[in-house]
């Protein structure tokens, strides 16, 4: 941000613009809801008993003849987490072709975490479910990685 532009934002606003522009906040914030979606879920009363209808509600766009009528749930886990990791397949791309990761010898090291990190949690919960239904859902602990990756 220019010299210009920083000295027109309100004493008040600073704090805020500051963190928004650190490396730092997207994690920040991540946490933060993480935390608070699971104490949310965990909860046998209040605001929790509304979730249900909430994410069953429906969202409707239609334009020119087109039309689309999907819940919330849909619109987040098909439209919100494609943009997701689209955005994710273009930083990395960008990394590996310009940036940190441009050789071998300096993308080793993410590679490994990165392969680290699904295959580490899948066998956890494959040796925590050996022998239980739920025991094919191993892909998803294995697929939370790259958002907390952050």
């Amino acid at each position: 941000m220019s010299n210009s532009v920083k000295k027109r934002i309100h004493p008040l606003v600073k704090p805020f613009s500051d963190f928004i522009q650190s490396e730092t906040s997207g994690g920040i914030i991540l946490l933060i809801v993480s935390a608070l979606s699971l104490i949310l879920a965990n909860m046998d009363q209040g605001i929790a008993r509304y979730f249900p209808a909430i994410w069953e509600s429906h969202f409707h766009i239609s334009f020119n003849g087109f039309e689309m009528n999907k819940s919330l749930t849909h619109w987040i886990n098909d439209g919100l987490m494609a943009l997701f990791f689209l955005v994710v397949g273009l930083e990395i791309k960008r990394e590996i072709l310009e940036g940190e990761l441009s050789s071998i010898k300096k993308a080793a090291l993410p590679m490994i975490s990165a392969l680290g990190g699904m295959v580490v949690p899948a066998i956890l919960f494959a040796l925590i479910n050996w022998n239980a239904p739920t025991r094919s859902g191993w892909g998803i602990p294995m697929a939370t990685d790259i958002a907390f990756a952050l």
